[in-house]
């Protein structure tokens, strides 16, 4: 394709999503045009199919890791820039909603459905803590330790320390697998309980510790485990 049809094709593409939204664009389409941010006077339209192809669906696209984008022919670390810029400011503009709008996590669910899209594809470990309001409405939430996690390696002094610093009432704790098998180790037993009774010291709830792996996650609070745990404590 010359400049002059390429630059053609690409002011249609342009005015269809004003015209229409993005709506009425196919998500090779989609993927064109974000390729195309990082390299404004290249034709991206094969290379936006081969990687639609090769990750599935538009999900899979953004969520693959740079260094796969890039062996597809014709995709450099420029235009896949386009790919991974689009990728974190959806995540950063779904977040700073959502804290707008002063979600209220009332359900393992709905707390799956927060984290999932960040925390299933990170390929170590990362423990998350969500602070939460008297009303369970979120505050904020803080990637905390990263790595293998096992009783030594997760600091509830410091988590409470956190938690006293934005005036949490209740926390949730999350962190994923990435064997994508949500299950808990003896380990995440082992966390789970101290947590829960470092919060009963600081009079501070633990609500929940919730494993995502894979499109999957396993609940503490829904197996009655948090319960069994305060009592203990």
């Amino acid at each position: 394709m010359d400049s002059k049809s390429r630059e053609g094709h690409r002011k249609r593409l342009r005015e269809k999503l004003i015209k229409s939204g993005i709506s009425a664009f196919h998500d090779y389409e989609i993927v064109e045009l974000l390729l195309t941010l990082g390299t404004p006077r290249k034709d991206c339209k094969q290379q936006a199919k081969a990687a639609m192809k090769k990750f599935k669906n538009f999900r899979g696209v953004l969520e693959a890791p740079m260094e796969e984008l890039r062996e597809i022919k014709g995709i450099g670390p420029h235009n896949a820039f386009g790919l991974k810029l689009f990728q974190q400011i959806s995540e950063r503009y779904l977040k700073e909603k959502i804290m707008g709008k002063s979600i209220q996590l009332k359900s393992s669910k709905a707390v799956f459905d927060y984290l999932n899209q960040a925390m299933r594809k990170d390929k170590r470990e990362v423990f998350k803590v969500l602070f939460l309001d008297s009303k369970n409405r979120l505050i904020d939430a803080k990637n905390l330790f990263v790595g293998s996690l096992t009783s030594s390696a997760v600091y509830p002094r410091e988590i409470m320390k956190k938690a006293i610093k934005y005036d949490a009432a209740a926390l949730i704790f999350a962190h994923n697998h990435p064997s994508g098998d949500p299950d808990p180790s003896q380990s995440d037993r082992e966390i789970t309980q101290e947590l829960v009774s470092a919060g009963k010291t600081m009079q501070i709830k633990v609500l929940d510790h919730i494993i995502i792996g894979g499109n999957k996650y396993f609940s503490f609070a829904d197996e009655g485990l948090i319960e069994g745990h305060n009592l203990d404590a």
